[in-house]
């Protein structure tokens, strides 16, 4: 039980931060450039992979999706936490995936983020990790 406190733990950390990231994507100006220059050239231009979108568009896009598999992470690892601990953690390929994805987020978060998705992240992965060498000692 203790080991599924600690995925559910981490579940819950990531969902949250999934859920920030996708509110401050559509409300406020937390995601937008400080530049109302900028803003206004990511409204006109497009990537160039297609003329069917702005770059803004394709920056909430990219940004409110991400959110989305944050909170698909903290959904679905909480479940199996909670109401099927057997399956998770007997699952060499669902222990491996939940683990390569906190590890690629802590990749992204300590090259590309700030300080605050790196702690959230990383507090998530100690979680996950505790909760496996309990798994393994016990």
């Amino acid at each position: 039980m203790p080991s599924s406190l600690l995925v559910l733990a981490s579940a819950v950390i990531i969902f949250a931060l999934g859920l920030v990231h996708l509110l401050i994507t559509f409300r406020g100006p937390k995601l937008q450039p400080r530049s109302a220059a900028l803003l206004a050239q990511m409204q006109e231009d497009s990537p160039g992979i297609t003329r069917q979108t702005s770059m803004w568009r394709a920056w909430l896009g990219f940004n409110a999706s991400h959110s989305l598999g944050a909170m698909l992470y903290g959904a679905v690892y909480g479940y199996l936490a909670l109401c099927q601990p057997e399956l998770l953690f007997d699952s060499a390929y669902l222990s491996l995936l939940g683990a390569a994805l906190l590890s690629s987020y802590l990749w992204l978060a300590r090259r590309y983020w700030f300080s605050a998705p790196l702690a959230g992240i990383s507090l998530a992965g100690i979680c996950y990790a505790a909760a496996y060498a309990l798994r393994a000692l016990g």
